[in-house]
């Protein structure tokens, strides 16, 4: 049996969305091992001067527990 949890984590870049979520798990997997799903909850676009300058996603990290 095993045990999973679940953490709530934003991320932004500048680039595009696909880029925030690669970069929010990327950075999440150095301290989160395990991770075997990803729920996008929210997606935000930044403007500025009628412009997108950044996309940030609001995600929920699944992992499994280690025993």
């Amino acid at each position: 049996m095993s045990v999973a949890k679940i953490t709530e984590i934003s991320a932004e870049s500048s680039k595009s969305f696909d880029d925030a979520i690669r970069e929010g798990i990327s950075r999440a997997a150095k301290t989160l091992h395990n991770i075997e799903s990803v729920w996008i909850k929210e997606q935000q676009v930044v403007v500025r001067d009628n412009k997108p300058v950044s996309y940030r996603v609001a995600m929920k990290l699944t992992f499994v527990l280690k025993d």
